[in-house]
């Protein structure tokens, strides 16, 4: 599955013409620890979510590190009353990625991308479709890249003691 995934992101970046650094990493057990290893702002590093609508389809919302979906805004957006995140199994059958590695880029199912406004006006790191790498790309290229819709979707997380 890891090579099909890594050809489907690699072939959906050059498609949309999206310049991508895909960066080698062990695996970090936090945030912080995510942003030491690659050199950035633990806020430069981005979660592709997979959320699924209460008529059953998903999208994809893109969350700065430090911060989580806000669901009333999510909402509002999206123009629905329901959205929940889906278990595992349903995440990666719906984006064809497992948790940990979810990315638009090459993601399956043509997936509408709604990102946070903190995703612009900055080079983010964020899931390269497999364990063990982070892809860079320029925030304003890959809203641009995907029609992705811009707004205030999430919350600053609560400092953890």
């Amino acid at each position: 599955m890891t090579e099909t995934a890594i050809a489907r992101f690699d072939a959906d970046a050059a498609a949309r013409g999206l310049s991508v650094e895909v960066v080698e990493r062990p695996a970090a057990d936090s945030l912080e620890g995510a942003a030491a290893l690659l050199g950035i702002d633990p806020g430069d590093i981005v979660k592709t979510l997979v959320v699924k609508r209460h008529d059953g389809g998903f999208l994809l919302a893109l969350v700065p590190g430090g911060r989580s979906i806000a669901w009333k805004k999510l909402r509002a957006v999206v123009g629905v009353n329901k959205l929940s995140m889906p278990d595992a199994a349903t995440a990666l059958e719906a984006s064809g990625y497992e948790r940990g590695t979810i990315t638009p880029i090459g993601a399956t199912g043509d997936l509408p991308v709604y990102a946070d406004e903190r995703v612009l006006g900055r080079r983010i790191a964020l899931g390269a479709g497999r364990h063990g790498a982070s892809a860079f790309v320029d925030g304003d290229a890959l809203v641009a890249a995907y029609g992705a819709t811009v707004a205030d979707i999430t919350d600053e997380e609560p400092v953890r003691a």
